[in-house]
């Protein structure tokens, strides 16, 4: 890599830590969305 290892790597870092920060707030999400709905169907059952 030369000269260029610091700069390469820091790349590889930060590329990283986007694809872990993206993985944890879709998963963060995903948990929200589907306690929402199952609130919403308990809702909904209890109307009837």
């Amino acid at each position: 890599m030369g000269n260029y290892g610091a700069y390469v790597w820091t790349c590889f870092a930060l590329a990283l830590a986007v694809l872990v920060y993206s993985d944890w707030s879709a998963r963060v999400r995903h948990k929200r969305v589907y306690r929402d709905i199952e609130v919403r169907i308990k809702a909904l059952e209890e109307r009837e």
